[in-house]
């Protein structure tokens, strides 16, 4: 009740120890802090706060114009109610490698798990668009280093992302991912690869932690979870199926709504009151709120 129970200095290791287990961590992206509950419930090994979310959310596309105390902010609120480990999408680091840093350490007293930093321009583009366009390489690497050098809690993840495939091909992303973990990278992202066989000649150039970004409607093919798995990849990224779920839903609700006046149709699809209540924990916090009443001082205080 009120928040999680762990520390997150104890969901960085866990985080850092599923990551070394050799399985796959499967990491659907929230929408909001009740979604994120409803991830930890479900049983999914970590929850992703996604930066297409965050703005979309705003009523904003996804051209880097959210900032870092956005973000920010909106990872408190999550990592306030869930015990997950939390990984956030930063983007580019919004600005300079000095903007990089203090990205890295807001990200830090918020609570998360770790964050990804991206090599595309400022300000970026959604990573299954056309037309991005990478910094060079140096200058990735000295974001990385900004960042990795401003960490204090060594559990901290610092993933890179690499935009490359689109523009540079296959082999220069791969060899921007090993400078970038030589630069201070503890995992990589390879953004929209385009089949299994990519994934692939990935995971065999490099040795650390990769996450594979299975995100609908993009660039890369939908592999299932055993398929990851098979292919030695450490995380399997969801980070707007649920946006795109609700927001489904929303508009034919919506449609519904109008065209017939009442909400009647639409109960069965709807989250019921006592389930809401449920996952809030009502029950919980009016025991909380009972004892606190009922609280009396012992005799001769």
């Amino acid at each position: 009740m009120l928040h999680t129970r762990t520390t997150p200095a104890s969901r960085r290791r866990a985080f850092r120890e599923r990551l070394a287990s050799g399985r796959l961590l499967k990491v659907p992206g929230a929408i909001n802090p009740y979604s994120a509950r409803l991830v930890q419930e479900t049983g999914f090994d970590a929850v992703y706060l996604s930066g297409a979310v965050l703005a979309a959310d705003l009523g904003l596309p996804d051209i880097g114009l959210t900032t870092s105390t956005e973000i920010a902010t909106r990872a408190q609120q999550i990592t306030r109610v869930t015990d997950l480990p939390a990984l956030i999408d930063a983007d580019t680091g919004f600005g300079e490698p000095m903007n990089a840093a203090r990205t890295l350490q807001l990200m830090e007293d918020a609570g998360l798990a770790g964050l990804h930093l991206e090599d595309q321009v400022n300000p970026k583009r959604c990573g299954h668009l056309d037309g991005k366009s990478v910094v060079p390489r140096e200058e990735m690497a000295h974001r990385l280093r900004a960042a990795a050098d401003a960490r204090r809690d060594p559990d901290f993840l610092l993933m890179a992302r690499t935009d490359a495939r689109a523009g540079e091909g296959l082999a220069a992303a791969i060899d921007r991912g090993k400078a970038y973990v030589d630069a201070g990278a503890d995992a990589l992202f390879p953004e929209a690869l385009a089949d299994e066989a990519e994934f692939e000649a990935f995971r065999r150039a490099v040795d650390v932690p990769l996450l594979a970004n299975m995100t609908e409607f993009g660039k890369s093919r939908l592999l299932d979870a055993r398929t990851l798995e098979n292919l030695g990849y450490n995380i399997a990224l969801y980070p707007v199926t649920l946006f795109r779920l609700a927001m489904g839903a929303v508009e034919d609700g919506l449609r519904t709504l109008a065209a017939e006046g009442t909400q009647e149709s639409l109960l069965p699809r709807m989250q019921t009151r006592s389930r809401l209540y449920e996952v809030l924990g009502y029950g919980e916090y009016a025991a909380f709120d009972s004892a606190v009443f009922d609280f009396t001082l012992p005799p001769g205080t």
